[in-house]
């Protein structure tokens, strides 16, 4: 499949990330702490910059919230962190930017809902409360439509057009209509509030994909502006994972969508960095961008009744991400490296051949040995435990890397 020319649009800096206008589909993710935590934040956006996360969002709800990102930008800083920093808005956002002016000067883009800044006479004057201060601390704003927040008045002044003119129109169609109206009556609006177009982001975010392919294709064939890209909220596990990926790799295969978020609901204390992992993933899989070595693995079957291969996958694919930011500060390209973890001689040496390094793990009934290939050719072979295993291939991939790839600043 070969993948469409990406729309163009207008090109909008948020901090020092250019998104749209050409540049690379970047990468955002969402903090799940409370933001008046500045501590566990600023850990948690670290955590979420070093695993891929280009952009990060956090909520900011309330007073203590507001003031407490200027010290969570210090405590980023402080840690050699520079990931640009969202203010997600909803109901108060008006008041919270004009009270707290730090936070305003401090955060890199404001997302508001334009479905959750007020009712009627109100809605306007908020929302251009919140853009005039965009505007006059040269901040872009994401213009954020949610289905589960749009705004009523508008969805109930269609529903009874409908009806009346006998349009025949189902609930949903009139819901994606809406959202993509909203967006863009909130766009024209915030232009006629000051802010440029370059300084716009949009997105239109739906649960369903279907409704999600039908809701980006609409806006992009009806703006130039930056699209952010997601599932709004996808789910738990496999359902979030899989769900993101049908609908945002249909869009991005057609050119559409700026910047993405794979929205995963977390299991109660798990890994937030999920997310990132998946956008990171889903971008890979359509050649869009790199982010790490990819590690193929093959899925078993009865000649594998042997879990070591994919123990050993397991705590490759754990090495990859924990070395990554550091490879990232001191090389070169590394992120395009590939590598393979075999559980058997039917695909295990192809695959491992085709890889930088692959190894090729013994299935039922074979050799009690590893061979080990590097660019193709045979370098060693392994024997041992799974974590013996994974501590020589590890040492394998570090040598590779230090030896394949330049050091930044330095060229071969």
């Amino acid at each position: 499949m070969i993948l469409a020319v990406r729309r163009k649009t207008v090109q909008v800096m948020v901090g020092n990330v250019a998104v749209g206008g050409g540049a690379p589909i970047v990468v955002q993710s969402m903090t799940n702490t409370d933001t008046a935590d500045a501590q566990a934040t600023a850990q948690q956006v670290i955590g979420l910059a070093n695993a891929g996360s280009e952009l990060v969002r956090f909520t900011v709800n309330v007073p203590p919230a507001a003031a407490a990102v200027v010290e969570i930008r210090k405590r980023l800083l402080d840690a050699g962190v520079n990931v640009p920093l969202i203010g997600d808005f909803h109901y108060n956002g008006h008041t919270l930017l004009a009270d707290c002016p730090g936070c305003a000067r401090t955060l890199d883009k404001y997302r508001i809902n334009p479905g959750n800044v007020g009712r009627g006479k109100a809605r306007d004057t908020q929302f251009a409360a919140i853009c005039r201060i965009a505007r006059d601390n040269g901040k872009p704003v994401r213009i954020g439509v949610n289905a589960g927040s749009l705004d009523q008045e508008l969805v109930a002044a269609r529903m009874r057009e409908n009806t009346e003119k006998g349009l025949g129109k189902t609930p949903e169609e009139i819901l994606n209509e809406c959202m993509v109206i909203s967006a863009l009556q909130s766009a024209q609006a915030a232009l006629d509030c000051g802010l440029r177009a370059d300084q716009i982001v949009i997105s239109c975010k739906s649960s369903h994909p279907l409704h999600l392919i039908a809701l980006y294709r609409d806006l992009a064939a009806k703006t130039q502006q930056p699209l952010h890209l997601g599932l709004t909220e996808a789910g738990l596990g496999m359902k979030g994972h899989i769900w993101s990926a049908a609908s945002m790799a249909v869009l991005l295969a057609e050119g559409i969508g700026d910047t993405i978020r794979v929205s995963l609901t977390p299991t109660p204390g798990g890994d937030r960095r999920q997310e990132v992992y998946a956008a990171c993933e889903l971008l890979q899989a359509l050649s869009l961008r790199s982010f790490a070595p990819s590690v193929t693995a093959c899925p078993g079957c009865g000649r594998t009744t042997s879990t070591t291969f994919q123990e050993l996958a397991e705590q490759v694919q754990a090495y990859v991400r924990e070395t990554m930011p550091r490879w990232k500060k001191q090389y070169e390209g590394v992120e395009n490296m590939t590598l393979a973890v075999m559980g058997c001689v039917v695909n295990g040496p192809g695959e491992s051949k085709a890889a930088n390094i692959g190894i090729s793990l013994p299935g039922s009934g074979e050799a009690p040995h590893c061979p080990v290939y590097v660019d193709g050719k045979n370098a060693a072979t392994l024997h041992g435990t799974p974590q013996e295993l994974s501590a020589q291939f590890c040492r394998i991939v570090e040598d590779y890397v230090c030896m394949k790839y330049p050091r930044k600043g330095e060229g071969r």
